[in-house]
Order: C-alpha cells, then sequence, then structure tokens
C-alpha cells in the first residue's frame, strides 16, 4: 500500500471509530455547596441523598442500592446523584470529614465502604466513648471528634493514616460545607430523617428502601 493510500485509510478508520463510552460511574463533581455529585452532570435525572453515618436505615439503602443505582441509571449518564449531609452526632461528624478529605475521586468509595462496615466502627465508637465519658466532656469540640475518630477506628476504614486524619480533622474549613449542609438539611429543608431523598428538587416522601425509591427514577 502506497503512502497516500494508506493515509486515506487512517483517516477514514478515525473518521469512522466511534468514541469510548463514558463510565460516569467514575466520575465526581462537586456542587458549589460542596456536595460530591457521582455521574452526569447534566443528567436528566438528579437523586440528591441526604445521609447520616450513624444512620441504620442510610446503611440499608446504600448497601441494597448502590449497585443497581449505578450499573442501571448512572453509568448510561441519565441519572446523577449528589450526597447532602445530614450530621447527628459527633462521631457522624468524624465519619463525615474523613469520608470527604480522601478527595473527589476516592469519596463514593469511602462512603460505601462506611456504610459497609457501620456496625463494625460505630460499635467502637460507642464503647469508647461511653469509657471516656468524662474526658470526652473536658475535652474542646475538635479534640473530641478527633478522639472518638480514633476510638471508632475511623482513619483505616477510609484508607487515611493517623497523620492525614489528624490534618483532616483540624482543618476547619472542611467543616463549613458539612456543617451548612447539615442546618439545611435539619433547618431550612426540615427533612422527616435520614435517608431523605429528592428526586429533580422534588421531595419523595417514605422512600427509605430501594424497592421504594427506584420507581420515583424510573418515571423520569
Amino acid at each position: 500500500m502506497g503512502v497516500i493510500a494508506g493515509v486515506l485509510v487512517a483517516a477514514f478508520v478515525l473518521v469512522g471509530a466511534k468514541p469510548a463510552a463514558v463510565d460516569w460511574t467514575k466520575r465526581v463533581t462537586q456542587t458549589a455547596q460542596g456536595a460530591f455529585v457521582l455521574g452526569n452532570p447534566a443528567a436528566k435525572t438528579r437523586l440528591v441523598e441526604y445521609v447520616s453515618y450513624t444512620c441504620s436505615h442510610c446503611a440499608h439503602f446504600t448497601n441494597e442500592a448502590s449497585a443497581p443505582l449505578k450499573s442501571r441509571y448512572v453509568a448510561s449518564g441519565s441519572t446523577a446523584v449528589e450526597v447532602r449531609h445530614a450530621v447527628r452526632d459527633p462521631i457522624d461528624l468524624a465519619a463525615t470529614l474523613l469520608a470527604r478529605c480522601t478527595g473527589p475521586t476516592r469519596f463514593f468509595a469511602a462512603h460505601e465502604k462506611l456504610f459497609a462496615t457501620q456496625e463494625q466502627w460505630f460499635g467502637k465508637g460507642v464503647s469508647y466513648a461511653q469509657a471516656n465519658q468524662d474526658a470526652l466532656e473536658k475535652a474542646p469540640g475538635p479534640d473530641r471528634v478527633k478522639m472518638l475518630a480514633k476510638g471508632a477506628g475511623l482513619g483505616s476504614i477510609v484508607r487515611l493514616s493517623q497523620t492525614q486524619v489528624d490534618a483532616c480533622l483540624a482543618n476547619t474549613a472542611q467543616q463549613r460545607p458539612v456543617m451548612a449542609m447539615t442546618q439545611e438539611a435539619w433547618q431550612t429543608r426540615s427533612i422527616p430523617g435520614t435517608p431523605h431523598f429528592l428526586v429533580n428538587g422534588a421531595d419523595v416522601p417514605d422512600a427509605t428502601s430501594w424497592a421504594a425509591l427506584e420507581p420515583r427514577l424510573k418515571t423520569k
């Protein structure tokens, strides 16, 4: 094959080739408020999840819904999932801050791992809090959160070293979006509890399971 013919064939192949499909389950962005979003930012359907890491109903939902939600809805680019934090207690705050400190590309893996292992680390955290009640009551707020994070073993759950854990929990800038989301959830929107969902901005009442939520996604 001559040089010119070879160039023409190569050009034809390039023009006729289809672009590689985007795996939207690997795309993470952030909103202006700091919430992490999994999937196509321009998706037709936006699912908002208000979550607390010490909420057993949230763990149940995430453990049963994560795989089908990503494979059936997020992967195609039709649906994006936004996680908003509705913090309920100091152990929850510690878990939330550490999950976010893993960064955008690792956040959703840390998010799912926290729920998958909730009984393990939350049980340790509660036991630690009961055994160290006096010390925790005397400790300033930031130190209390750091003590609970260590007592619950949260660093190893989200794969952060103790140095990274300490730096994360000492960073007050990391706390501002979390506390703003928490205030928006409980005080401004007055959600009834966690998990709570919005589909394209509209509340989805009484949907705390995947079986109850999925029909709302199918109609969008």
